[in-house]
């Protein structure tokens, strides 16, 4: 075995390394998913057009608005919030370098393990972040908001505003792949808090 194989085993054995990729990997696979529920079913959602007994009953606009867009429901989605100015086309560029990095990840596990990849996973992790947060906030701001605007405050600073599913992507990564501080202070807060709810209750 040559020199740079010999090398490239010694790194994706090396159970450190191993784990740590793995790990990466698994993360960015759930953020990825996460970010396609949120740019679907968010649009989804917005059509409903009430229940029965099979569930949820989402209007005929929604095929006829969102899904004559494009034949698959992902890429219609993206032109349905491109169209209403909720992305634009520097937000598709970036999806789509987000998603080859993930299929990479996905499937090429241990060429990333052994060999590493081309791009720089901490940076896509973070452009997916971004375009997350991005559309997040366009439904907070121009739904949430605009439903029942005395609920927040006027000065609210949309920059401090941390939605849900980037939170837990951010808690994700701290306990997975941050120090151990970061990691043991969700546990903590989890922990303080069902002792405080059961004082409460007795």
């Amino acid at each position: 075995m040559d020199e740079k194989n010999k090398a490239s085993w010694e790194r994706a054995l090396h159970p450190d390394t191993l784990k740590k990729n793995i790990i990466t990997a698994s993360i960015f696979s759930m953020a990825f998913e996460m970010l396609k529920s949120s740019i679907i079913e968010k649009i989804k959602g917005f059509f409903i057009d009430g229940f029965d007994e099979n569930g949820i009953i989402v209007s005929s606009e929604y095929k006829e608005k969102v899904l004559s867009l494009n034949r698959s429901s992902l890429y219609a989605s993206l032109k349905w919030l491109q169209n209403i100015n909720a992305i634009d086309d520097k937000d598709l560029e970036s999806f789509e370098r987000i998603k080859k990095c993930r299929n990479i990840l996905a499937h090429e596990m241990l060429s990333f393990a052994s060999s590493g990849v081309d791009f720089d996973v901490s940076e896509v992790f973070r452009e997916m972040v971004e375009l997350l947060r991005k559309i997040e906030i366009w439904w907070f701001e121009n739904l949430e908001m605009a439903i029942d605007p005395e609920t927040y405050p006027e000065d609210l600073d949309l920059e401090q505003v941390v939605p849900g599913p980037v939170w837990s992507i951010q808690m994700l990564i701290d306990i997975a792949l941050g120090p151990e501080e970061e990691a043991r202070k969700y546990y903590d807060y989890f922990v303080d808090t069902q002792i405080e709810l059961n004082e409460l209750v007795k």
